[in-house]
C-alpha cells in the first residue's frame, strides 16, 4: 500500500481524493499496490468538505509523517511552498506538484534536492494535457526546434468571445469574472505571467534554459481592441495569447504576448478555454496537444497519472529529463535581438502630412512596411493600422519611443508581434 498526503484539499485536491477513491481497482491494477489518500492540509479545519481523510492546517504534519510515501503540494503560491516540497524531499518523500509558479522560480534547485526521488509535476502545464511526459519521454530523440502554445484558458476565451462576438475587452473581462474564469486581479491570467511560468517549464525540458519569468519577455492582451482584430480578421490572421520558445542557433527565444497568427495554423484554431500546444522536433516534425488547460478533474488527473507513474515504475530524477547544462549549452536570447513582424496601431491628427512622417521614422531606423491602413478614428482623428516585414524588438521599441513623443500623437501606440 503507497500512502498519500495532499497539501490543499481545495478544488483540484478534492479531485485527486475522489479519483484515487472512485477508482481505486483501476488504479490499483495500473500502479500495481493500493493508493490511498490518508491526509490533507486545508486553510480551514471548520469547513466542511465530505472526505474521510484526516485534515490538519499544517503541512509540516504531512511532511513531517513518517508513514506518508508520497506528496501531492497544491498549496500554491512560490516560498512556503518552496519550504515544504524541500523539506518533503529532505525526508526521502516523492513529490507531485501542480504548482507552475513553484516551478517557474525553483525547478533547478528541486531538481539538484530531489537527486534520485521521484518529483513529478505533469499538471504544472496545461492541466489534463500530458505534455510533460510527452516532451520529455516521447520527444526525447529530438532536438526540440520550437514550442507554441495557447497555454492560459481565460486569455483563450476572451479573445475568442472578442473576435466571434466583437465584445470590448473590458466587457468580456467582466463576464470572465462572473464566469469564474478570470480572478478579481485578472492581471496573471490577462497579463501574459501564467503563461510564463507553463513556458519556462518547457523550456527546461527542451533546452535546459535556467531562465526566471523576470529575464524572459512577458505581455498580455489588456491593449487589444476590435481595431486590431478587424485588421487581423483582414490579413487572414487571428489573434491570441502565445507562449513561444524557439531555437536560433546556439539561442533560444522566449516570450508571451498577444500575436497575430495565420488562421491556417492549427493553433490559431484553438478557442474558448481550451488549451493547445504545438512541438516542433528535428526529427518527428510538428505534433500538437489539445485539451483542458484548468478545472479540478482535469488538473487531478494529471496528477493522479504522475501518482501512478511513481508508484508503478519508480520514476524518478532527472525530473527535467536531463542535468543542466546540456551539451550543446543553449544560451537565453536578449529581449531586444528577438526577431519578429509586427502590426502596430498609431491614432494621429487627421492632417497632411502625419503618414509620411511616421512612414519616414520607420525607414530611418531600418524597419521596412508591408500594408498600411487608415481607419476614421473620431472628428479630428484616424488609425493608422500598419504590419511590418521581419524587423528586430529593439528596432520597433525605438520606433515606439519616438512615436510617443511627436505632437500629432493622440495615445500610446499599440503594438502586436505577428508570429
Amino acid at each position: 500500500m503507497v500512502k498519500v498526503g495532499v497539501i490543499g484539499v481545495g478544488t483540484v485536491g478534492t479531485s485527486v481524493v475522489k479519483i484515487l477513491n472512485d477508482n481505486k481497482e483501476m488504479i490499483t491494477a495500473r500502479a500495481g499496490r493500493e493508493v490511498i489518500v490518508t491526509s490533507g492540509v486545508v486553510k480551514n479545519l471548520a469547513k466542511e468538505r465530505g472526505l474521510d481523510i484526516k485534515l490538519t492546517d499544517n503541512p509540516y504534519d504531512i511532511v513531517n509523517d513518517p508513514e506518508i510515501d508520497v506528496v501531492v503540494e497544491l498549496m500554491g503560491g512560490v516560498d512556503e511552498a518552496f519550504e515544504v516540497v524541500k523539506t518533503a524531499l529532505q525526508n526521502g518523500k516523492a513529490v507531485v506538484t501542480a504548482n507552475k509558479a513553484l516551478l517557474a522560480y525553483h525547478r533547478y534547485e528541486l531538481q539538484d534536492i530531489a537527486k534520485d526521488l521521484p518529483f513529478e509535476f505533469e499538471a504544472s502545464v496545461a492541466g489534463g494535457i500530458p505534455i510533460i511526459n510527452a516532451l520529455r519521454d516521447g520527444l526525447s530523440a529530438n532536438h526540440i526546434e520550437s514550442i507554441v502554445g495557447i497555454m492560459n484558458g481565460t486569455s483563450n476565451y476572451m479573445m475568442t468571445k472578442m473576435t466571434d462576438d466583437g465584445v470590448a475587452y473590458d466587457a468580456i473581462l467582466k463576464e470572465s469574472q462572473e464566469l469564474g474564469y478570470a480572478e478579481a486581479d485578472p492581471t496573471f491570467d490577462v497579463g501574459g505571467f501564467d503563461a510564463a511560468h507553463k513556458l519556462l517549464i518547457l523550456a527546461s525540458i527542451a533546452y535546459g534554459i535556467d531562465a526566471k519569468p523576470e529575464d524572459i519577455l512577458i505581455e498580455g492582451i489588456e491593449n487589444v481592441t476590435q481595431d486590431d482584430i478587424a485588421f487581423a480578421k483582414e490579413f487572414g490572421y487571428a489573434v491570441k495569447l502565445l507562449a513561444i520558445a524557439k531555437r536560433d542557433g546556439d539561442e533560444v527565444e522566449l516570450r508571451v504576448h498577444a500575436a497575430l497568427i495565420s488562421k491556417d495554423e492549427m493553433i490559431a484554431k484553438i478557442d474558448g478555454v481550451m488549451n493547445g500546444i504545438s512541438v516542433v522536433g528535428d526529427k518527428v516534425g510538428e505534433t500538437l496537444y489539445y485539451g483542458p488547460g484548468a478545472g479540478g478533474d482535469a488538473t487531478a488527473s494529471a496528477v493522479v497519472a504522475n501518482i501512478i507513474d511513481i508508484v508503478r515504475s519508480g520514476k524518478s530524477a532527472p525530473m527535467l529529463g536531463f542535468n543542466k547544462p546540456l551539451e550543446h549549452g543553449l544560451t537565453l536570447k536578449a529581449k531586444d535581438a528577438i526577431a519578429s513582424k509586427y502590426y502596430m496601431r498609431f491614432n494621429v491628427m487627421d492632417k497632411p502630412g502625419v503618414l509620411a512622417k511616421i512612414t519616414a521614422l520607420f525607414s530611418e531606423h531600418d524597419i521596412s512596411i508591408e500594408t498600411i491602413l487608415q481607419r476614421p478614428s473620431g472628428s479630428e482623428s484616424v488609425n493608422l493600422l500598419l504590419s511590418t516585414h521581419m524587423a528586430v524588438e529593439r528596432n520597433i521599441q525605438d520606433v515606439i519611443s519616438v512615436v510617443k513623443t511627436l505632437d500629432f500623437v493622440m495615445a500610446d501606440p499599440v503594438m502586436i508581434r505577428i508570429v
